[in-house]
């Protein structure tokens, strides 16, 4: 059997066969393919196709393919130019290679999957191609699968932003809680960057959306209000939560900065030592915390009151309660918190005040950004595991890939 006849056999190039093949003994397998003769020349910026070409200039062209019994194979092909009404006169598209590319679908496919499971060096290593060319690769893959589609029927989102890069790089993140996958994202997390995902989407689309979950950001508030006035504004029940931990650990490092004046430096080792049993759930203290906790309810004082506001405002949302009978309690955890004196939890009860309406929406809908914080550690995982990006477009690629609507197949599950 010819080597080119084998070749056409294993392949399943479409609209393009096997017409030579060369392999010297070392270096990669070279095989010439050319389009079938039906096929017409296709421009490949848009739909358009044409029998005609432009001239009869031929275009040498060669594309990286998987490799063949662990050697490299590289595939040739002379293309011909035409002119497209909108792009003028470029070079023909090739169904198996997306446009500007110097390797094949299947293989591109083979280091998007990779790259999901396995950090960026190590794909580079096992495919022997540069670190750089990698994260370009990801980029034209996400590029090609997403399409506005995924725009439509938008009902219910989730907003919120994660760092990508030391030094406050961060990227605004759109999730759509039905499908639980991330939808958009872009460098930045002010009013302006979320006011982009608006634009792009437009008002079709945003006329549909009915709520979206944030956390208590008064810019991506602003966003929402500005572009979805008609969509309820929905304060994630844990940042609720968080605000108590956040007054209780301030009023803690309070006792402990004014107990490292003192001589007696024991003393001050006390409430440095005891930040986990006051900021962790009861249930899971370990039998030294709860014997700490313990201590702390003895002494009594100002930081024992603390916990009390802060293990209160949990309880509010850890149970299966009506929304009246929550927002009932908010109310009263506020007034206890505004009447401690506590300084940290006055703030505290002043702000929950301020967006006691996003989370009244919150509770009667059941909403929260729990779908999208669940995603936003996949993504801390895989951020870790690459050992940082070197733009915002290629950490995007990543996570569209990983936790976007892109569905990364091998080629041959396809």
């Amino acid at each position: 059997m010819r080597a080119s006849t084998l070749l056409n056999r294993v392949f399943t190039f479409t609209g393009a066969t096997v017409t030579a093949v060369d392999y010297p003994g070392h270096g990669p397998v070279t095989a010439t393919v050319k389009l079938t003769a039906r096929t017409k020349l296709s421009c490949p910026h848009c739909p358009f196709s044409t029998t005609a070409s432009y001239d009869t200039r031929w275009n040498a062209s060669s594309w990286r393919h998987l490799d063949t019994a662990g050697t490299p194979m590289i595939l040739k092909m002379l293309r011909r130019r035409l002119r497209c009404p909108a792009h003028g006169v470029v070079v023909q598209a090739v169904p198996f290679a997306r446009h500007g590319s110097r390797f094949t679908r299947d293989f591109e496919d083979l280091v998007a999957w990779l790259v999901t499971r396995m950090d960026k060096s190590s794909v580079s290593a096992f495919t022997r191609i540069a670190w750089r060319t990698v994260g370009a690769i990801c980029e034209r893959v996400v590029a090609d699968q997403l399409d506005a589609s995924r725009f439509g029927n938008l009902v219910n989102l989730g907003v919120d932003e994660i760092s990508w890069r030391k030094h406050h790089n961060y990227l605004t993140l759109v999730s759509d809680h039905e499908t639980s996958t991330i939808l958009w994202g872009s460098a930045g997390k002010n009013a302006a960057t979320l006011d982009q995902f608006f634009s792009e989407i437009g008002p079709e689309n945003t006329a549909n959306i009915q709520a979206v979950s944030m956390d208590m950001g008064a810019a991506f508030i602003k966003s929402v209000k500005a572009n979805a006035p008609n969509a309820a504004i929905c304060i994630d029940p844990f940042h609720v939560v968080q605000l108590g931990t956040k007054a209780l650990e301030t009023v803690r490092r309070a006792h402990w900065q004014r107990a490292r004046s003192l001589p007696d430096q024991a003393f001050a080792k006390k409430y440095q030592g005891n930040r986990y049993a006051l900021l962790k759930n009861p249930g899971t203290l370990t039998p030294t915390q709860q014997e700490t906790l313990e201590q702390l309810r003895e002494d009594g004082g100002t930081l024992w009151e603390g916990y009390l506001l802060k293990e209160s405002l949990r309880e509010v949302f850890a149970g299966d309660l009506e929304p009246e009978v929550v927002m009932a309690m908010i109310q009263s955890w506020c007034d206890a918190a505004t009447t401690s004196g506590l300084g940290p939890f006055m703030k505290a009860g002043a702000t929950l005040r301020g967006h006691i309406d996003g989370v009244h929406a919150a509770v009667t809908r059941g909403l929260s950004n729990g779908k999208h914080e669940g995603l936003n550690n996949k993504i801390r995982t895989m951020t870790r595991r690459s050992y940082g990006f070197h733009s915002p477009e290629a950490a995007l690629a990543l996570i569209m890939l990983a936790c976007g609507p892109v569905e990364v197949r091998l080629p041959y599950q396809r």
